[in-house]
C-alpha cells in the first residue's frame, strides 16, 4: 500500500469511523481501523460487531493494498500532523505503516486485513429515501427515551417502521414512551417493522449534522441488518430481534386537563426545580390551575433542603390539576419539543402525562408520573 492523501480529509475519515470502535472488547482487533483502497480511493473501517462504518476518503493511489493500525493511535497521532499532505506506506513483513507529514513521521505496527472481521454488505432488500433533517430531527425527539438496560434487549432499540411513504420511531423504557412521525421522500415497496440498536442511531444522527443529501436505507429482515448510506459514509448495524410492545396501547387518547405553555419558560422553570429536586428524589411538581390566563406552578421540594417554585402563564383547558414527573425525564422532553408552546395533557396524579407540540401531532411523548402527598 501507498498513497497519500490531505490531513485535513484523513483526521475527518478517521473520526468518522472512530466511534465505532470499542474501547473495551474481548476480540483486540476490533479496536483496529482497516485501511484498503478501492475506487481509487482510501476507504477507512472500523466495526464493535453490532455496528460497522466506512467512508471513503480522496487520496491519490500508488499501489494498492489492506492492513488494520489501532484506530486510537492512528486518529491521534494524525490529529496531531500540521495540515499538510499526509503519505502512507503499508509493508508487509512485518505488516506496520509508515506516516509521513512533512516533517513529522511514524512507524505504526498493524494486523494483517484477513484477521480483521468481515463486513456485510447488505445490497438487497427494501429500499427508503430519507431527508436527512427529517431523519436526524426524529431520531434526536426518541432516542434518548430508549433504555439503557440489557434487561429486555428490546427496549434498548429504536422500533423503526416504514410504510408507504411514512416513518414512525418509537422508544420506550418503563417509565417513558416517545414516538416521532414523519414523511420519506419515497415510498417503500412493503411495510418495514424492525428495531435498530439506540447506539446505531445516536451514530446516525452524528453523522447526519453535515449531511445535505438524501439517505438510503436498506433493510433485510431475513439477514438481520440494515444499512443507512450517507455521502460517502455507509452504516451497517445488526438489528434487535423480538417484540417491541404495542405503543398505540400505552397512549392516553383522553384527558381532563390541558395546559400550552411556553416551551422556553417551562424549560428554565423545569431547570430550576431540579436544583432542589436532585438532592431528593427527583420529583418536580406542577399545579395546573385555570383562569384568565391559567397559572402553571413548577415547584420542588427537600425537606433538609428547602422548595422552590416557578409560576407560569398557560392556556389551560379542563380543571385544576396536580402531578409530579421524574426531574430528568420532564427536561429530555421539553428539550426537543421543537415548537414555541408545548402542551401537557395530564388526567389523574396517578395517571401518564403526554407532552407534545402544540400545534402538531407528529411527536408525543408519555410520561409515568411519580407518586407524592401533596
Amino acid at each position: 500500500m501507498k498513497l497519500s492523501c490531505t490531513q485535513e480529509n484523513l483526521n475527518r475519515g478517521l473520526s468518522i469511523v472512530g466511534r465505532a470502535s470499542p474501547n473495551r472488547t474481548s476480540l483486540p482487533i476490533t479496536q483496529n481501523v482497516l485501511l484498503s483502497c478501492e475506487g481509487g480511493q482510501l476507504k477507512l473501517t472500523a466495526t464493535n460487531l453490532e455496528v460497522a462504518v466506512s467512508t471513503w476518503i480522496g487520496a491519490q493511489i500508488d499501489e494498492e493494498g489492506e492492513l488494520t493500525i489501532p484506530s486510537r493511535l492512528l486518529s491521534d497521532f494524525v490529529g496531531s500532523l500540521p495540515n499538510e499532505v499526509v503519505h502512507l506506506v503499508g509493508t508487509e513483513e512485518p505488516k506496520t505503516l509508515l506516516v509521513n507529514c512533512g516533517r513529522f513521521e511514524a512507524r505504526l505496527i498493524g494486523t494483517p486485513a484477513s484477521e480483521f472481521p468481515p463486513i456485510p454488505s447488505v445490497d438487497e432488500g427494501i429500499i427508503a429515501k430519507v431527508d436527512p433533517k427529517i431523519l436526524r430531527s426524529a431520531i434526536a425527539q426518541v432516542v434518548f427515551a430508549a433504555a439503557t438496560e440489557d434487561s429486555r434487549p428490546v427496549l434498548t432499540g429504536v422500533k423503526f417502521e416504514m410504510n408507504a411513504d411514512n416513518l414512525t420511531l418509537a422508544t420506550a423504557d418503563g417509565f417513558r414512551l416517545a414516538v416521532h412521525h414523519g414523511k420519506m421522500t419515497s415510498e417503500v415497496s412493503s411495510p418495514v417493522d424492525v428495531i435498530v440498536p439506540s447506539r446505531t442511531m445516536n451514530e446516525i444522527a452524528r453523522l447526519l449534522a453535515d449531511q445535505d443529501e438524501e439517505i438510503e436505507i436498506i433493510t433485510s429482515s431475513e439477514r438481520g441488518q440494515i444499512m443507512f448510506k450517507l455521502k460517502n459514509v455507509e452504516v451497517v448495524s445488526q438489528l434487535i430481534q423480538g417484540t417491541f410492545p404495542n405503543y398505540g396501547q400505552l397512549i392516553p387518547q383522553n384527558y381532563a386537563t390541558r395546559v400550552e405553555i411556553p416551551v422556553q419558560e417551562f424549560i428554565r422553570a423545569a431547570r430550576s426545580a431540579a436544583i432542589f429536586a436532585r438532592d431528593g428524589s427527583g420529583i418536580v411538581r406542577i399545579h395546573i390551575q385555570p383562569g384568565e390566563p391559567g397559572v402553571v406552578q413548577v415547584m420542588a421540594r427537600v425537606e433538609e433542603v428547602g422548595e422552590n417554585t416557578a409560576e407560569l402563564n398557560g392556556s389551560v383547558d379542563g380543571g385544576e390539576a396536580k402531578v409530579a414527573f421524574n426531574s430528568k425525564y420532564l427536561q429530555d422532553v421539553l428539550n426537543v419539543i421543537d415548537t414555541e408552546l408545548v402542551a401537557l395533557e395530564v388526567t389523574t396524579p396517578s395517571s401518564p402525562g403526554v407532552l407534545k407540540p402544540s400545534t402538531h401531532d407528529s411527536y408525543v411523548h408519555v410520561v409515568m408520573p411519580m407518586f407524592v402527598q401533596w
